[in-house]
């Protein structure tokens, strides 16, 4: 029993060493959270939707994806990262996680198997498909409650259920409670709605930004 209880105590001791070793004195790194679990998709005209924000901290083959939270590191990145708003793990229920476009565009692919994040022209075929139908496209989309700062008329009729998750830009946190931001693939774009604006648009992005990224069904 006693050889038993000595072998456990060093084997504890062991592994928090090595997590030390591997984790202690980075701010910018931390060992990843359970695995992503996706709520139930939503279909919406021809296309299949996540109901929810990308929450990955591996890429489609295993590898990690680090987490970055420090301003100049986040800035002087060219490879993917990702980050909570205001670096706060509380935001994560609701608004997932931002990426950079590095992460994004990576080779080993962000989305789970069986999934994409949408090209320009994908989120354009959502905008159309909404279009034709009565009503405002932001309401459509939008999760109905009080986490938009300016809510009025929302009915997540599509299912979408989009939150303002906000975004990174130049390091700083912004916008959260009244923009949307979703990252596309393929281009340095992004999709985005507004607390007071009646539609969902697109622009173009630099790599550097930190957003949201929904998938789409392959």
């Amino acid at each position: 029993m006693k050889k038993l209880v000595a072998f456990l105590f060093l084997s504890i001791a062991f592994v928090s060493n090595a997590q030390r070793t591997m984790f202690g004195g980075n701010n910018n790194y931390m060992v990843p959270p359970p695995p992503f679990i996706e709520t139930p998709p939503v279909t919406i005209g021809s296309q299949i939707w996540m109901s929810q924000n990308l929450d990955v901290t591996t890429y489609r083959n295993g590898d990690i994806i680090p987490q970055v939270t420090d301003e100049a590191t986040w800035n002087s990145l060219t490879t993917g990262a990702w980050c909570y708003y205001n670096n706060d793990p509380a935001n994560r229920t609701k608004y997932g996680k931002l990426y950079n476009w590095h992460a994004v565009n990576d080779p080993r692919g962000l989305a789970p198997a069986g999934w994409h994040v949408p090209t320009y022209d994908e989120w354009g075929i959502l905008i159309n498909h909404l279009s034709s139908t009565p009503g405002d496209i932001d309401k459509k989309l939008k999760v109905v409650g009080s986490d938009w700062s300016n809510n009025s008329g929302a009915t997540n009729q599509s299912g979408f259920t989009g939150f303002p998750g906000g975004a990174r830009a130049g390091g700083f946190f912004s916008r959260l409670g009244n923009h949307a931001f979703w990252w596309t693939s393929g281009t340095c774009a992004y999709a985005w709605m507004q607390d007071v604006n009646n539609t969902l648009r697109r622009d173009v992005s630099i790599p550097g930004f930190g957003l949201s990224v929904r998938c789409v069904k392959d």
